[in-house]
């Protein structure tokens, strides 16, 4: 298991630890970085051996002439469990730059998803995407090839999400980016990206994802071209979600989470760009150094990614499918604590073994708005336009399942046990809040309605059992006479 392909074709990662033959191993052997597992620990990390100060976090004089810096990312009197900050001790602080200007809008981009604004659509229509073109011959970074699909809310109320892809062909080069408007989770789609952030570097690529949060600088390299989707979500982070009678284990476990070592780059008289998100608008930030000058850090706010051929599946093993919130890897509170504001699932290789059970997914209207993408391989339950790449929407109660020929085909005979999404993993963006969908989206020549025709076959068979339904009542109602 020593390329990117062989993990695609992978059932779980348990498989590339030969049953022990072979030593264990964290990250897949094409990522060349070291990383601190865990999920929402407090962490701490030297490049220099020596350098965070002990005992306090701010002391008078820090060695090496450092300035330490916090990131507060929640109320200085929230909750323990929930206070979000981090310490660095960095070469220069962020504050050292030469002030903002701003820059032309992204018109492919958006943040305000009511329906007021002229640039978003609503409609109840089942809508898919084929992939999205990356660019050739022109240079576009990672930053500059965002693209806004669809969201809800707007980032200055501190309520809402926002789902992207992004298409890039060029690394960033000297820019540097920071989101302040809220948390990015990334789903790299086709090629890797090597992210480094001030915290040290994430190398992630297909079957991976990261999550960068509100207010860190990052800057993307990749090598050729790149596509991926990003889940935005505002007011709210990232957690696990709770296992319930599933007790400790299961789902995505904790310690499978990787966050990055300390790496500084230090260089006077270099000029860099910061690029600002706020608010949906755009700016800029010069600066005369990297700012990637982070010699050492601790806390718990901190960039982190996750392998998705790790996620531990669980599932029926009698009758009927539980309900796919068993495929759930993170999820984001809202205000109502009955709906998250966001979750981030998976559909990966598993066993599917429930008898007398219609195996494809029942007919069901979900007060969840789903947008689902596929990074590799093929997925049961879409056409076959449905290629990695590709993104499929649906709005909370619209009513969907498959067509009357599979329906009848897996109501005809028991499932066999077997083995589903072998060489694939889907992934679905899932929030109570109601989508609306961007000029972009609404617009491409990408973009495809499900035919609705896929279900005039779904015949009527109740009638065809008149006479039989027609004695069944009339013994009834003598029953109820007598």
């Amino acid at each position: 298991m020593a390329t990117p392909q062989d993990f695609q074709s992978v059932f779980h990662w348990a498989a590339t630890q030969k049953d022990g033959s072979i030593p264990s191993f964290a990250t897949r052997p094409n990522d060349p970085y070291q990383y601190q597992p865990g999920f929402n620990n407090s962490f701490e990390s030297e490049a220099v051996p020596g350098t965070i100060p002990k005992g306090q976090n701010s002391p008078r004089s820090i060695r090496f002439g450092l300035y330490a810096e916090q990131v507060t990312a929640s109320a200085f009197v929230a909750p323990r469990h929930v206070n979000k900050k981090a310490w660095l001790y960095r070469a220069r602080p962020a504050v050292a730059h030469q002030g903002f200007t701003e820059l032309p809008d992204n018109p492919d981009t958006e943040s305000t998803f009511l329906p007021l604004n002229p640039r978003v659509h609503v409609s109840p229509t089942q809508l898919a995407w084929t992939p999205f073109d990356i660019p050739q011959g022109k240079d576009v970074d990672f930053v500059d090839g965002l693209k806004t699909l669809a969201g809800s809310g707007d980032p200055t109320l501190r309520e809402g999400l926002a789902t992207h892809v992004f298409l890039c062909n060029k690394s960033m080069t000297k820019k540097a980016f920071v989101n302040s408007d809220g948390d990015f989770l990334i789903v790299p789609q086709q090629g890797a990206l090597d992210i480094q952030t001030e915290y040290g570097f994430l190398y992630v690529q297909p079957g991976e994802i990261c999550i960068i949060q509100r207010g860190q600088q990052f800057k993307v390299n990749v090598d050729g071209p790149t596509r991926g989707y990003i889940l935005e979500i505002w007011g709210s982070n990232f957690e696990l979600p709770e296992l319930g009678p599933l007790g400790a284990n299961g789902l995505a476990n904790a310690r499978d989470f990787l966050h990055p070592v300390a790496a500084y780059e230090i260089t006077e008289n270099d000029p860099w760009g910061v690029v600002y998100k706020l608010g949906g608008k755009f700016f800029q930030s010069s600066q005369r150094h990297c700012p990637f000058n982070v010699v050492a850090w601790h806390g718990n706010y901190v960039p982190y990614k996750y392998d998705l051929t790790k996620f531990v599946n669980v599932g029926s093993i009698s009758v009927d499918h539980i309900d796919p919130s068993i495929f759930c890897v993170l999820t984001a509170k809202s205000r109502d604590p009955t709906a998250p504001l966001a979750d981030f699932l998976t559909f990966s290789p598993r066993w599917d073994v429930a008898s007398h059970t219609y195996r494809p997914p029942y007919y069901h209207r979900n007060c969840a708005s789903e947008l689902m993408g596929l990074i590799y391989g093929n997925y049961d339950g879409r056409s076959d336009a449905f290629k990695p790449g590709s993104v499929s929407f649906e709005c909370g109660f619209v009513p969907h399942g498959v067509a009357y020929e599979q329906f009848a085909e897996a109501s005809r005979d028991d499932p066999p046990v077997m083995r589903i999404s072998e060489g694939s993993i889907a992934f679905m963006f899932e929030s109570c809040r109601a989508f609306t969908i961007t000029d972009y989206a609404w617009d491409s020549k990408k973009k495809h309605e499900h035919d609705p025709k896929m279900w005039d076959t779904l015949v009527d068979n109740f009638s065809k059992h008149k006479a039989e339904v027609d004695e069944i009542m009339a013994k009834a109602s003598k029953k109820v006479a007598s």
